[in-house]
């Protein structure tokens, strides 16, 4: 059905910090509205107001009709002990629950209950519009779509990353609701999973609003972007598309800022009147009280008049100052400025590998000889599960080998981002975390580095794993900057950060000078980051392009 969500003088924080107030949001049938804003700017707790999973500290949300179906994607899928891929999609398209409401009617109608009619009907329409009555058929053909290498029956802990981006991606295809609601859907997508990510967001009827960072992806698919700028503390809404928005941005920022210098300006030159006129009033009343003897009563005349002039003037001025409309100065956006500490180089070769070959069940990668020489900038590409996360592996001499030879080169220090930030998700306090990494560094050296990226002391003592996504990954960059590398190993850097991050990150990049392997799906990045070279690994084997 057709579906609008209404949303009026919403306000949250956390504690005692605001993230939003009164912000005013209409999502009708076929708006793709793009949220956008740094880590931490309460995106994240806007969808989950918008889906009735949290309550607003002011305002409130509503949906016409009322009982229109909204579906929320959360940034991490959530994936349950012995629960299947059919019952994870059977739990994210709504068909699982529309399924016990309508198993719990059915029971009421044979019992006879009062008003149970009422209630099978509209149990019934609700278990029909979310797609449950051919659910099954259509799993089936998306997951083939979608080329899944796993049944339905198989339990969604035991799926790799890719896999489960591709369950992730499915889930998404397979849903029927009136309103979507979806943060970072994007996060571990191959590029054929964003192209049909793209297809199934613009061609939707229903009303969407999603979060994400992947400046493509925005590019593509919105058609209005709500800002929540946590810095000035508002809220901006820019009509058309991503593109749009940031000339749109750009400009206002600029007359922001302009307004405010010459409003700056005007009140500095009128105080600065203001003063002169004060001291020449208070030098006439000195003078005026040294020459009281005099008997010149045409000069005391004369000089009582010009103290009085002076500080008619002076009013004048004070009055002028009070009159001017003020305009408050921009705060300053936070910034995040990252470098990477660069190690002394490594030896001429940095990692070899010789007819090397992993298997894992039915999936083989190899045999791949390859060569990674000093200052190779690499670029590492190809569909989810098609082993470049093992590639990176097994150059790093971390997944054994089956067969084959596999040499890291002398000299070779590593950073690395991992694609699941596994550094960051223990209990330890985060702080603890990144002591162990780099034990050179004291705890007061940690908290004012981690604070350069964002985390601080709100953060820094709290268990790693309870961070957000975006915070460990921010932590992870950290440690690129804390600890000297010569081999710079990054797996899909951009989830979850947010925009600005991202950019720095390729500024820093662009100025390092070491070796680089990069396995991205941003496209963007792909674009702006300097490589030497790109490897295509499709099905197991290593191609260079």
């Amino acid at each position: 059905m057709a579906a609008t969500l209404v949303a009026k003088e919403l306000a949250a924080g956390h504690g005692d910090r605001a993230l939003f107030s009164a912000l005013d949001l209409v999502v009708a049938p076929g708006d793709v509205v793009g949220l956008v804003g740094a880590n931490g700017a309460g995106k994240s707790t806007l969808l989950r107001l918008l889906a009735g999973l949290a309550t607003p500290e002011q305002g409130q949300v509503r949906l016409s009709p009322p009982t229109a179906t909204v579906g929320y994607l959360p940034q991490e899928p959530e994936r349950r002990p012995g629960e299947t891929v059919a019952a994870f999609l059977g739990r994210r398209t709504g068909v699982t629950a529309a399924q016990a409401d309508l198993d719990a009617a059915t029971e009421a109608l044979v019992d006879g209950r009062p008003g149970a009619d009422d209630a099978y009907a509209t149990s019934l329409e609700r278990w029909l519009a979310l797609g449950g009555a051919d659910l099954e058929e259509r799993a089936e053909e998306v997951a083939a779509a979608l080329g899944l290498a796993v049944g339905l029956d198989a339990p969604m802990t035991a799926l790799s990353g890719g896999q489960a981006a591709r369950v992730g991606l499915a889930s998404l295809l397979l849903s029927r609701y009136d309103v979507f609601l979806l943060d970072e859907p994007t996060n571990d997508l191959d590029l054929d999973g964003l192209a049909r990510l793209e297809e199934f967001v613009t061609g939707l009827r229903a009303g969407t609003v999603l979060v994400s960072h992947d400046r493509e992806f925005l590019t593509r698919t919105v058609t209005r972007v709500v800002e929540l700028d946590l810095a000035q503390q508002q809220v901006r809404a820019y009509g058309g598309g991503y593109a749009a928005y940031l000339e749109e941005r750009e400009v206002a920022r600029r007359h922001a800022r302009e307004e405010y210098e010459e409003y700056a300006d005007t009140r500095a030159a009128l105080e600065a009147r203001a003063r002169t006129q004060r001291a020449w009033m208070e030098k006439g009343v000195k003078n005026a009280r040294r020459k009281a003897g005099d008997n010149d009563k045409i000069g005391r005349k004369f000089r009582t008049e010009a103290t009085e002039k002076q500080a008619s003037k002076a009013r004048q001025t004070e009055r002028l100052i009070e009159r001017l409309e003020v305009v408050e100065e921009p705060r300053k956006e936070w910034e995040l400025r990252m470098s990477i500490a660069a190690a002394p180089r490594s030896g001429a070769v940095v990692a070899t590998l010789r007819g090397a070959t992993v298997r894992r069940g039915g999936f083989t990668l190899g045999p791949v000889d390859l060569q990674v020489d000093w200052a190779d900038r690499i670029a590492i590409t190809g569909a989810n599960g098609a082993g470049k996360s093992t590639l990176l592996g097994v150059l790093l001499g971390r997944v054994p080998l089956d067969a084959g030879h596999a040499a890291l080169g002398s000299g070779v220090v590593v950073g690395e981002v991992d694609q699941a930030r596994a550094h960051f998700h223990g209990a330890a306090p985060l702080l603890d975390a990144f002591e162990a990494a780099v034990p050179e560094m004291t705890p007061a050296d940690v908290r004012t580095l981690l604070a350069k990226f964002g985390l601080r002391a709100d953060h820094v003592l709290r268990p790693a794993a309870t961070l957000s996504p975006g915070e460990r990954t921010r932590a992870a960059l950290a440690l690129l900057q804390a600890r000297g590398v010569n081999l710079l190993v990054l797996d899909e850097p951009t989830n979850h950060l947010d925009l600005p991050a991202i950019e720095q990150l390729e500024a820093a990049l662009d100025s390092y000078t070491g070796t680089l392997l990069l396995v991205t799906h941003d496209r963007r990045m792909l674009d702006q980051v300097r490589t030497t070279r790109r490897i295509e690994v499709a099905d197991g084997r290593v191609a260079e392009r």
